[in-house]
């Protein structure tokens, strides 16, 4: 059974930084890209950032780069989201998800989805 546990979120003042982590269990993690979206309230869910199977290759949207770093621990089956100067409209439920390694990041097509933690920035 896969499982994706995202932790890590929660209230944070504008400017300030929150680290979110995802432990995946059930598949052989070293061999998943793996991907951050998110979802806020009354919009569509969004990609924020990717990191290929290993390492090599990142995406991330306009919004956030410069401020989001994505990374990954093969060997603690995690991957994880340093988020610096956090906006008020980087507020949303914040979701990882994996997929077979690809031979190109995009499409952002993943299989698997954790079940989301809340990230919540005031302004």
């Amino acid at each position: 059974q896969v499982q994706l546990v995202e932790s890590g979120g929660g209230l944070v003042q504008a400017g300030g930084s929150l680290r979110l982590s995802c432990v995946v269990s059930g598949l052989r993690f070293s061999s998943y890209d793996m991907g951050w979206f998110r979802q806020a309230p009354g919009k569509e869910r969004e990609s924020v950032a990717a990191i290929n199977w290993s390492a090599g290759s990142t995406y991330y949207a306009d919004s956030v780069k410069g401020r989001f770093t994505v990374s990954r621990d093969n060997a603690k089956n995690t991957v994880y989201l340093q988020m610096n100067s956090l906006k008020p409209e980087d507020t949303a439920v914040y979701y990882c998800a994996a997929r077979w390694r690809a031979r190109e990041m995009r499409p952002l097509e993943f299989d698997y989805w954790g079940q989301g933690t809340q990230v919540t920035v005031s302004s």
